[in-house]
């Protein structure tokens, strides 16, 4: 596409930040009331968004063909990350295909010990977690178990499920198979491995400050073992679908090389995956119709077990088309925004105050923590926050990878806590616990932000931008 002529660039009109700011509010205000009271589907929402920015934007002399290079251009920088996300569909559905996450998942619950209740449901939550890469898995599954245990013990709910709640969601950010963590990258325009590195600087001190108060708190509750025919339900089941093997830890060891050596990514994932489908022929007799379902669809667990088949019927490239369509959404919103100058007088007004590095990760986490409140999306307090402020980071110097965690840890982690977003309602009705119950006790969620805005007052482990392209890996 051709680019404005001098004399179409003097029609353009220069907006005001009156003007810049119309979009924003009626995002906030479609997406707050839309979504989080008549959970409209945010795609939807965006794409009306993106309409009325569309709108203005020719109020402003600006072309069609100007702006639509805008949402390209856009869209085309998050390919890389989605890319990846693509293939970590592929990845999920082939390993729990192969075995290998049913047996991470069987091997977790067997060996880890459950001498103190509170440690041990944090501890095993993150675990499974981190396996599958689903919170809500963890939590609609062992959470349920756990609580249960915790009832039968008498142990109060509150920090029972904070635990459970802490554990899975920590697990969740770290994986390589959850959505929110594929999608932060995406957002701020970082690399997915270099992402999870990064944010352990954060997410380790804050998981690890939870555990301590849940060992002294549990210290109260006495310890002993404890039985759980649940548990032991997921455990022996697993055993009766699934043959285990050493070997097929291969696929896992395949993707940590790839990310710990600095190798393309993608390339790593597609050998892990076609590992994985080896494997599954061999080791679960699977018939390559079976395999080629669990790469397209996912995997569809029929164990005859409810909470075991919740648990590992995931995966699949399809998996991700929700996932990238509120990304495009998004996206497509953002190139509007910048095409028309829109964005670029809004972030004149926040670089005014956000010229240091302290607060420009202040002004990052309360765009999260904002947008968390008034979308109560996962998805889009990491989105919206992400595309806005990344030209911030790019022009102080900041790599990628420091958005890339806030976002995530100040955005997708904290809708838990928020009792009228998705993640508060399915956790409220899943485990009996009301928001507020489990929040003081979520520890890792909240801490992990504190931590942050720490690292950014110190700027300790804020790091440099060292190449341009920062989807590659080694950024």
């Amino acid at each position: 596409m051709k680019k404005p002529s001098s004399k179409e660039k003097k029609e353009q009109k220069k907006p005001g930040i009156c003007i810049a700011l119309i979009p924003i509010i009626t995002m906030s205000i479609l997406l707050g009331v839309g979504y989080g009271i008549y959970q409209i589907r945010p795609q939807v929402l965006l794409v009306a968004a993106a309409f009325l920015t569309g709108i203005i934007g020719f109020f402003l002399k600006f072309k069609w063909s100007v702006m639509e290079k805008g949402i390209v251009d856009s869209i085309q920088k998050s390919m890389p990350a989605i890319l990846i996300m693509l293939c970590v569909g592929l990845l999920i559905g082939s390993w729990i295909a192969c075995g290998t996450i049913p047996m991470v998942i069987y091997y977790g619950l067997k060996l880890i010990s459950p001498k103190y209740f509170l440690v041990t449901a944090c501890f095993v939550c993150s675990l499974i977690s981190l396996a599958t890469g689903t919170s809500w898995g963890t939590i609609g599954t062992l959470g349920v178990a756990f609580i249960g245990i915790a009832m039968g013990l008498g142990i109060p709910l509150g920090p029972a499920a904070g635990a459970i709640v802490a554990g899975s969601y920590f697990g969740d950010k770290l994986s390589p198979f959850s959505d929110v963590t594929n999608l932060a990258p995406v957002a701020a325009g970082s690399n997915l491995f270099d992402h999870i590195r990064h944010m352990i600087w954060s997410a380790t001190p804050a998981w690890l400050i939870g555990l301590f108060v849940y060992f002294l708190i549990g210290l109260n509750y006495g310890s002993g073992n404890i039985q759980s025919e649940s548990m032991d339900l997921i455990t022996k089941t697993l055993k009766e679908n699934f043959n285990f093997n050493i070997i097929l830890l291969l696929p896992m060891v395949i993707v940590f090389y790839f990310a710990f050596s600095k190798k393309p990514t993608i390339p790593g994932m597609l050998l892990s995956t076609f590992a994985a489908a080896i494997l599954a022929f061999i080791f679960q007799n699977a018939s390559v119709q079976e395999v080629a379902t669990a790469l397209n669809t996912g995997y569809k667990a029929q164990t005859g077990v409810e909470q075991v088949d919740a648990l590992i019927s995931r995966g699949g490239l399809m998996s991700m088309m929700e996932t990238q369509l509120v990304a495009f959404t998004a996206f497509s919103f953002g190139g509007i925004m910048q095409s028309t100058g829109l964005l670029s007088v809004i972030l004149d007004k926040v670089m005014k105050f956000a010229n240091k590095v302290w607060s420009i990760v202040m002004t990052t986490v309360i765009a999260a923590v904002t947008t968390a409140l008034i979308t109560g999306s996962s998805y889009l307090s990491m989105i919206i926050p992400g595309d806005l402020l990344s030209p911030i980071y790019k022009k102080k110097g900041l790599a990628a990878k420091n958005l890339s965690r806030i976002i995530e840890e100040s955005g997708a982690i904290i809708v838990p806590l928020i009792p009228w977003s998705m993640a508060g309602v399915y956790i409220t009705g899943t485990l009996g616990v009301s928001t507020f119950s489990y929040l003081p006790w979520a520890i890792m969620n909240y801490a992990a932000v504190l931590i942050l805005v720490l690292f950014g007052f110190t700027k300790f482990t804020m790091a440099p931008k060292i190449r341009d392209d920062e989807t590659q890996i080694g950024s």
